[in-house]
């Protein structure tokens, strides 16, 4: 095993805002992509395929969002400040400013505007 996560899904209820705020957060676009199932809307994450984790935005019958599961980290880039500002100005709750992790750099958290609870992490 390379990686303890393989991929990820975020509920969310309001598909369209959502990809629209993740794509802000992230600074590129989370791309619809059509599922065979008709009644679930799917938005995958810019990923490289076969070379680290990818994940989705997800809008499915009994998937709902919560700031009390799992917290996903997101890639922060270079510094994950601008991203946080992103998330922010886009109509997040921070509920943890950047914070110095030492020698793991450093992490944020904040609520999406579905109600889930999300990590960005960067080095710098």
């Amino acid at each position: 095993m390379k990686t303890a996560i393989a991929w990820f899904e975020i509920p969310v209820l309001d598909f369209d805002r959502a990809m629209k705020f993740y794509s802000e957060v992230i600074g590129e676009e989370v791309k619809k992509h059509d599922m065979p199932n008709p009644d679930m809307l799917y938005g995958v994450f810019p990923y490289e395929e076969g070379h680290g984790i990818g994940g989705a935005l997800m809008k499915m019958e009994g998937c709902n969002p919560s700031a009390d599961g799992v917290t996903i980290y997101l890639d922060g880039g270079d510094d994950l400040s601008p991203s946080l500002a992103r998330a922010e100005k886009a109509g997040a709750k921070i509920i943890f400013p950047k914070t110095d992790l030492g020698e793991n750099g450093f992490m944020a958290q904040f609520i999406d505007l579905e109600g889930n609870r999300i990590a960005l992490h960067s080095m710098n």
